[in-house]
């Protein structure tokens, strides 16, 4: 993920709500998603503690009723794009990268290691263009201006300026703008 200034709640929002044009559940998603995450992610206690409502109608509303889990607690850098959303998974420790692009039935998750607990989840870049049906599993990193096909399994590091298919994924298409030396 690029190392950017934080952005105010409302750039946050307003980068959103533009990068989910033409798109009526991205719209409706992202604001609450933004919102709700103000309140379960607060260090102030009562501040958090107030939003325990906010947290049940976000998650009753997009998980049980949309089948869409953006868990609140989520890191997701401006830009989020959102497409069909139903049946999206995201592990609550993934990171998303500015301006990235999620397609339906996704799933950005953690592994559960040999002695049975949770080990980390994905970290995405920035420009991450995400088919649909992918799965992005374990603690690996995506990175910039990648696009990950549709169906695609991935469980290693990606490096910048990819395309990778396949099951397990393979980088197709090296697309390096920089210069060997």
């Amino acid at each position: 993920m690029s190392e950017t200034r934080e952005l105010a709640f409302w750039d946050l929002v307003r980068a959103d709500w533009r990068a989910n044009e033409q798109n009526p559940k991205g719209r409706l998603l992202l604001p609450a998603f933004r919102v709700t995450h103000l309140f379960a992610t607060s260090k102030n206690k009562l501040f958090w503690i107030l939003g325990l409502p906010l947290q049940l109608l976000y998650r009753v509303c997009f998980e049980w009723v949309l089948c869409i889990e953006l868990p609140a607690k989520t890191s997701v850098g401006p830009g989020l794009r959102v497409m069909h959303g139903q049946a999206l998974v995201i592990n609550p420790l993934t990171r998303i990268g500015a301006n990235c692009i999620l397609r339906q039935s996704t799933t950005l998750g953690a592994k559960i290691l040999q002695d049975g607990s949770w080990g980390k989840a994905p970290i995405l870049g920035d420009r991450v263009d995400v088919g649909s049906n992918a799965v992005i599993i374990g603690e690996i990193t995506i990175g910039n201006d990648v696009k990950i096909g549709a169906g695609t399994v991935v469980v290693r590091d990606v490096p910048h300026n990819c395309v990778v298919v396949g099951n397990p994924g393979r980088i197709l298409d090296p697309r390096r703008t920089e210069k060997s030396s």
